[in-house]
C-alpha cells in the first residue's frame, strides 16, 4: 500500500542527502493547561533531539504571526537515524500525543509538521488508515477535525507517491502546505543535494508559518471529536 512505499522508499530518497544540523531548543506541552495552538513537529535525519533547524525556524516565525495565541511545541520522539523504517516509531509517538491533545484539550488547534524523514512521519499520520509496516496507531477519523494545519518540508511522498499531501490525503490535504526546495532530490527528481539543507535560507519556513497563521485565523476550534471545522 502507499504508506509501505513511503516508509521503505524514504531510505533511498534521503540517504544521499547530508542534513546540516544545529542545536534545537524545544518547548513541551504544559501538563496543567491547554495552549491555543499545539505544534507537533518531527525533525530530519541526523538532527539532535528536538524539532531541528527547520522546526525551530518555522515555530519562531509562527509565534511572531500569532502574538495573541499561546503556542506549545512537542518534539516527536523517534531516532531520526539512517534506519529509516524507524520513522514508524515517530508516527506512533506522534499519533498518541495528537490523540491525547484532541481528547484533553479539544479547543486546542493542532499543527502537524515535519522535515525530511520527519515529513515521512507526518505522511504516515495523514495517509495510513490501517496499521502498516510498524505504524500501529493510525489516527481516528475525528482527530482530523482538531488539526488546523499541516506543514511539511522536503517530503519524500512528493517523489515516491507522485504528489504532495495536498492531493494525496482527503482528510488533511486541504489544510496542508507541502514544500519542496527547487531540485531537492528527496522531494523531486532533481539532483541539487544542497537544496535539501536550505529550507530556512530559502524562506520556506516563513512561507509555511504564514500559511499556518492564516489557517489559524480562519479555522474555528472544535469541542468534540465528532465536531467539524473548516
Amino acid at each position: 500500500m502507499k504508506m509501505n512505499r513511503v516508509l521503505i522508499g524514504v531510505a533511498a530518497a534521503i540517504v544521499s542527502c547530508a542534513t546540516l544540523v544545529a542545536p534545537a531548543v524545544t518547548a513541551t506541552a504544559h501538563a496543567d493547561s491547554c495552549p491555543d495552538v499545539q505544534v507537533v513537529f518531527a525533525r530530519g535525519t541526523g538532527e539532535p533531539v528536538g524539532i531541528g533547524r527547520v522546526g525551530d525556524a518555522f515555530v519562531d516565525e509562527l509565534r511572531s504571526r500569532v502574538p495573541d495565541k499561546s503556542v506549545d511545541v512537542y518534539a516527536v520522539n523517534y531516532p531520526a537515524t539512517r534506519d529509516f523504517l524507524r520513522a514508524a516509531d515517530g508516527a506512533n509517538d506522534a499519533s498518541l500525543f495528537v490523540q491525547n491533545i484532541a481528547t484533553t484539550c479539544p479547543d486546542t488547534s493542532i499543527v502537524l509538521g515535519g522535515y525530511s524523514q520527519g515529513a515521512a512521519v507526518i505522511d504516515a499520520l495523514a495517509l495510513a488508515q490501517t496499521p502498516t509496516l510498524g505504524f500501529t496507531r493510525p489516527l481516528p477519523a475525528g482527530v482530523a477535525d482538531h488539526v488546523a494545519a499541516v506543514a511539511v518540508f522536503g517530503n519524500p511522498s512528493i517523489r515516491l507517491l507522485g504528489g504532495p499531501l495536498t492531493t494525496l490525503s482527503p482528510a488533511y490535504g486541504g489544510k496542508t502546505i507541502d514544500l519542496c526546495n527547487g531540485a531537492d532530490p528527496v522531494c523531486s527528481n532533481g539532483n541539487d543535494v544542497a537544496a535539501h539543507s536550505l529550507y530556512v535560507q530559502s524562506g520556506m519556513a516563513t512561507q509555511a508559518a504564514q500559511f499556518v497563521a492564516d489557517r489559524l485565523a480562519t479555522t474555528a476550534p472544535v469541542t468534540t471529536l465528532a465536531g467539524r471545522t473548516g
